[in-house]
């Protein structure tokens, strides 16, 4: 796995998918939490250290993709304000015997980002944050992770907006674009 400070970027740098803003705000939110965990940071430093020294920019020969910056500053915010909660509910949602605790930091905080979205911003489509968790993570993992980060908030989406999900299993329409 690489790190989240070694995350693949845009076609040219190792062959995952181009980011939009707001999938650059899921990323750099994902680096931040990464970053905080590690090293004990409070949310205020982080945000201030990545919008000035890494959204958007190239640092030890690594593109950082720009980001949409109230998405980034409400996800960052909101997973750390959220955190009991999304965790209680990503317990519920891992397979039984593998709390959070017990998942490796990187995928830990794509869950919590991931898991925010579908419990506090109903403004984005399950399906859309789902999609977009996925494809960060094929940006640090090329083994089972995916799968397992599109497994857990798929059962997420159907505990905290079932309606949601079944209206689309049962029109088959996608639903809104905006992710």
């Amino acid at each position: 796995m690489a790190g989240p400070e070694q995350a693949r970027h845009g076609k040219a740098a190792g062959g995952s998918p181009a980011f939009n803003p707001r999938s650059g705000a899921r990323l750099a939110v994902v680096q931040a939490l990464y970053e905080m965990d590690i090293s004990g940071k409070g949310v205020l430093d982080a945000l201030a250290e990545f919008e000035a020294h890494w959204i958007g920019r190239e640092v030890d020969g690594i593109a950082h993709p720009p980001a949409e910056p109230a998405f980034f500053r409400d996800l960052l915010r909101g997973v750390v304000d959220e955190q009991r909660a999304i965790d209680l509910q990503l317990d519920g949602a891992l397979s039984e015997g593998w709390p959070l605790r017990r998942i490796e930091i990187v995928l830990r905080a794509i869950l919590r980002a991931g898991a925010y979205e579908l419990m506090f911003r109903p403004d984005v489509p399950a399906r859309a944050a789902i999609s977009q968790y996925v494809d960060v993570t094929h940006s640090f993992y090329n083994a089972d992770e995916p799968g397992l980060v599109n497994a857990v908030l798929d059962r997420l989406a159907r505990q905290v907006r079932p309606a949601e999900v079944a209206e689309r299993a049962q029109t088959g329409k996608p639903g809104p674009k905006r992710a």
